[in-house]
């Protein structure tokens, strides 16, 4: 339904309006015409269209009515479909019979502007277009429609220290697309095709921006870009409105008179599950593991997978990042989760992967960060359905303790930012039974060529407990578990299959 304005009618002078392509003007008759009235008449010039409505009817106005009756609810209704060659060049005029009664004013002077439109990538082809899709609304999946913005959360800048969303300014023209004013920037070079004259237009503490029309200027480009993920009290949809107003007379305030309204959605962090081939290899250099760390990248180059060598404290690199990715139409790029657990590798996401087309993402715990909060209790499954659903990026598993108090749990800042993705819909499962409660040191999943395409691995005490049994009855019940390592206890296979408690606790895991 196009958008339609109500319009007064003088009874001194002809005054003159704006019709935008695509609305309609409705012409105040009864509010305008004199006491005693009782009909009209109306006529416009050929690129008007004009309409009466009667009696709840719309019905184009015929050249063989000269009058219609003037009972409530009348209206006269007009439109045009193409633009005016000049200012004034269409008029309607509109009035009573002639008689004892005086004349409905004079001439109403149309003036026809080219259609305001706010234009972004409705329909995820990769390129801003005009459509006839609902740009105030947003739907999911491969039929929905909606535009998609890239939260700009990568360095182009190398002597930066943070990423580009902490900026105001635009480095590089992949930091943008076409296109809650903390969580978005705009900004605008009008003619200008240099970055560096690009000025940041809206966001943050500037809500609205006046663009002056110009004869010569049809299109106006705004590059915007997203600032924050979806999370807890936002859901990742930012409004952009564009208003017409009309200059008003002397003294008086501007008339908004055509607002048009497109809406984004930020794109979400995906996690990528571990039965996708690699691209990269990260491995910790310590004091004790040159050997593991050369073999690691030795099979690396036989993989053809370049390697990363950071050093670090004994810690694990899957406890302290997570690497996922952000896709829109026009692009995608990688995006590494930052672990509030921080331990040796406080440093390492920011210093040595955060850069151009690499993103970062962080969440800070409340309280001090737990064992639950390193990322080795972050995993993901491959594309799976459930009961019909279907999740084709699979859904996130994150180990945590039964409901009861006292358990330990993912802080609550780390969950929330994963539920309010939504696209990987989490899992809670119950590992805290563990000493350290990793989802990860009972499960994983590989590739299988049959079936679902993957294999889920799960780790079994009641499995172990019979593999311990078997080596007892071949003889080797006296070997002792441990050796090497210092400071803990070295039992035998036949002193944990005597210890009760321990049986017990393991059958309750199971």
């Amino acid at each position: 339904m196009a958008q339609q304005r109500r319009v007064q009618l003088s009874t001194q002078r002809p005054t003159s309006t704006v019709c935008v392509l695509g609305t309609e003007l409705s012409l105040d008759l009864c509010g305008s015409a004199p006491k005693d009235a009782v009909a009209f008449h109306v006529q416009g010039t050929p690129g008007v269209k004009l309409y009466v409505v009667h009696e709840t009817q719309s019905i184009k106005l015929p050249s063989s009515v000269g009058r219609w009756p003037l009972a409530a609810g009348t209206e006269v209704l007009l439109a045009m479909d193409a633009l005016s060659k000049d200012v004034g060049d269409e008029k309607v005029g509109a009035g009573v019979p002639a008689g004892p009664n005086p004349s409905l004013g004079g001439g109403r002077h149309l003036r026809l502007i080219a259609e305001v439109s706010l234009d972004a990538d409705i329909s995820r082809c990769g390129a801003v277009s005009k459509t006839l899709l609902d740009k105030t609304t947003w739907t999911w999946g491969p039929e929905g429609h909606g535009a998609i913005l890239l939260v700009n959360c990568d360095r182009d800048d190398p002597d930066a220290e943070m990423p580009d969303n902490r900026d105001a300014a635009i480095c590089s023209y992949a930091d943008v697309d076409f296109g809650d004013a903390d969580k978005v920037g705009v900004f605008y070079g009008g003619n200008s095709t240099t970055l560096e004259e690009y000025k940041h237009v809206l966001g943050g503490s500037k809500l609205s921006y006046a663009l002056k029309p110009s004869r010569h200027l049809e299109e106006s480009i705004f590059y915007v870009e997203g600032l924050a993920f979806p999370d807890v009290g936002f859901s990742g949809l930012v409004a952009f409105h564009v208003t017409l107003l009309e200059s008003p007379e002397k003294g008086l305030l501007e008339t908004p008179i055509f607002t048009d309204t497109v809406v984004f959605r930020m794109a979400p962090w995906i996690m990528t599950p571990n039965t996708l081939a690699p691209l990269e290899v990260f491995v910790c250099s310590v004091d004790d593991n040159e050997d593991f760390v050369t073999a690691v990248g030795a099979l690396a180059e036989k993989a053809k997978s370049p390697g990363g060598l950071p050093s670090a404290s004994p810690s694990l690199l899957q406890d302290e990042v997570e690497f996922g990715y952000v896709q829109a139409p026009h692009k995608t790029f990688p995006v590494v989760f930052d672990s509030p657990r921080d331990r040796g590798l406080k440093d390492f996401p920011v210093r040595s992967i955060l850069g151009p087309d690499f993103g970062y993402v962080a969440r800070q715990a409340a309280e001090a960060a737990s064992n639950l909060d390193s990322f080795g209790n972050l995993e993901v499954s491959p594309p799976v359905t459930v009961q019909g659903k279907e999740f084709p990026l699979g859904r996130i598993l994150i180990g945590s303790s039964f409901p009861r108090f006292g358990g330990r749990r993912m802080a609550k800042a780390v969950k929330d930012f994963l539920v309010a993705q939504q696209v990987q819909a989490p899992v809670e499962l119950f590992s805290d039974w563990l000493q350290v409660g990793h989802v990860d040191e009972f499960l994983s999943f590989v590739p299988a060529p049959d079936r679902k395409g993957f294999r889920l691995l799960l780790a079994s005490p009641s499995a172990c407990y019979q593999l311990l049994k078997e080596k007892q009855e071949e003889g080797f019940g006296e070997a002792a578990m441990f050796q090497g390592l210092e400071g803990v206890p070295k039992p035998t296979i036949t002193e944990i299959l005597a210890n009760e408690e321990l049986r017990k606790f393991n059958y309750y895991a199971q």
